[in-house]
């Protein structure tokens, strides 16, 4: 099944339709970026939380634990993701029984997606621990936090569904503070647990597990609130077998595309870390560099998602090449700033992460990649919203899988340059994401606003 848009829009929809502003753009995304920048703050409280137990064991299990769950939260962004694009496509039709209906059918799936992870962690935890290779004494820390955090999932994915529903009817503000709120319950929660109680490594699990469950029901009593107490939707609507495949395509394309992006980045850390341990913690410091350039990018790319989405339920063209223009524009604007700030303040960045000597002098030899990343990434992001916004995803799947092929050739033609033929890689996997969306969205935008042409006059 074909996940684009519903339908080629009608001629008199194509020409005309609403002016997109900045103010639009940054309603979405200034609040998005707010969040980014908001979420590196968990890693840091329960790191040092766990830290002050003074048992290095316990450490680097949490990390260890946390990485797994970054990488599996990541693989179901799809829910949020998903549900943003469609529910800006029914707000765009003005559609507010399919608003609704949206956020019970993404309950659903989330809850059944999270309650299968929670069947399979037995063989899912034997599998990932024996992949990850770490020690014995680290390996039964972090599996003590898996076996207790993994009760978190179906929260933490319903959660997703919340979030994407609120940004998909461009209540981005409401969706940063339910964000934001969770943050706080699990900040204090891990605190208060780990040092009050001393409850060890099973606090910082038991904390996200009630972080995750307080933001779902302030989560439901927002979204109650918005829709006038009513989120009532009849089975049949519920179980409309046309919107449920239609949401199932959707969600597919996106996971598969996830795991495409998520098997670039772990084999670019694989290949990093048989450089050396100094050369490992080089690209780690440098890989700060690249999340915090994603920090502004994927907030425009969030505006995309919303603003495209209302564009195609509403058949408006003129607003969805307005959004389009925008984010790509907005988004050189932040790259290029970023670029700047890595190329005068890059080397004093490093020797603030890190004391090691040895580290600094290597990440300084790459930094000059890396502040490339921002510029090049900047089609990527953008295009990644806008593809999602529009539920162009069987064409966003097929572009990141050949996008891979891309990064595994460019790392092979590279592997004599070392480290930083790797980096070259990266760029080049920026660079073909992008490049390759940017062609084809010409011919998407044509088939979902196809312009009819008037017939021309016979001569005299």
């Amino acid at each position: 099944m074909d996940a684009r848009a519903p339908s080629p829009q009608p001629e008199s929809a194509s020409t005309t339709g609403s002016r997109v502003t900045n103010a639009q753009v940054f309603a979405i995304a200034g609040p998005a970026m707010v969040a980014n920048l908001t979420t590196p703050l968990l890693g840091i409280v329960a790191t040092i939380a766990i830290g002050r137990l003074g048992d290095a064991t316990l450490l680097g299990g949490v990390a260890m634990a946390s990485v797994i769950f970054d990488c599996m939260f990541w693989l179901f962004g799809f829910l949020r993701m998903g549900t943003v694009a469609l529910t800006a496509q029914a707000t765009g039709a003005r559609d507010t029984g399919e608003i609704a209906a949206l956020l019970m059918r993404g309950f659903v799936v989330a809850g059944v997606t999270g309650l299968g992870v929670i069947v399979l962690q037995i063989p899912l935890s034997a599998m990932i621990f024996d992949a990850m290779g770490g020690s014995a004494r680290v390996t039964d820390a972090a599996r003590s936090y898996f076996g207790i955090r993994i009760w978190s999932a179906p929260m933490a994915l319903a959660n997703y569904v919340v979030l994407g529903w609120l940004v998909g009817q461009a209540r981005a503000t409401i969706a940063l503070s339910v964000q934001i709120a969770i943050n706080l319950v699990n900040m204090a929660a891990t605190v208060v647990l780990v040092l009050v109680f001393d409850l060890g490594i099973a606090a910082a699990a038991i904390a996200a597990i009630i972080a995750e469950t307080s933001g779902l029901l302030l989560g439901v009593l927002v979204a109650r609130q918005i829709s006038q107490r009513s989120l009532a939707v009849s089975m049949a609507v519920l179980l409309d077998r046309a919107k449920l495949l239609r949401m199932f395509a959707v969600n597919r394309d996106i996971m598969i595309r996830t795991a495409a992006l998520i098997t670039a980045f772990l084999f670019f850390t694989a290949q990093g870390a048989r450089s050396g341990d100094v050369t490992l913690a080089a690209n780690a410091v440098l890989n700060n560099f690249l999340l915090i350039s994603a920090f502004f990018l994927d907030g425009l790319a969030n505006a995309a998602e919303q603003m495209c989405g209302r564009a195609i339920g509403a058949r408006d063209r003129a607003g969805f090449s307005g959004a389009t223009r925008l984010v790509i524009s907005w988004g050189f604007a932040f790259a290029l700033a970023v670029t700047a700030v890595y190329a005068l303040f890059g080397s004093h960045l490093i020797d603030i992460m890190t004391a090691s000597a040895d580290v600094r002098l290597i990440a300084r030899d790459y930094l000059w990649l890396v502040a490339l990343a921002p510029v090049l990434g900047v089609f990527a992001f953008a295009y990644d919203g806008i593809y999602i916004g529009a539920t162009w995803t069987r064409d966003m799947r097929n572009l990141m899988l050949l996008s891979l092929v891309i990064f595994l050739a460019a790392w092979w033609a590279l592997r004599p340059f070392g480290n930083s033929g790797l980096w070259g890689a990266l760029l080049v996997h920026y660079a073909a994401r992008g490049g390759l969306q940017r062609l084809r969205y010409p011919a998407l935008l044509k088939a979902t606003f196809p312009v009819l042409t008037t017939p021309a006059s016979p001569r005299p």
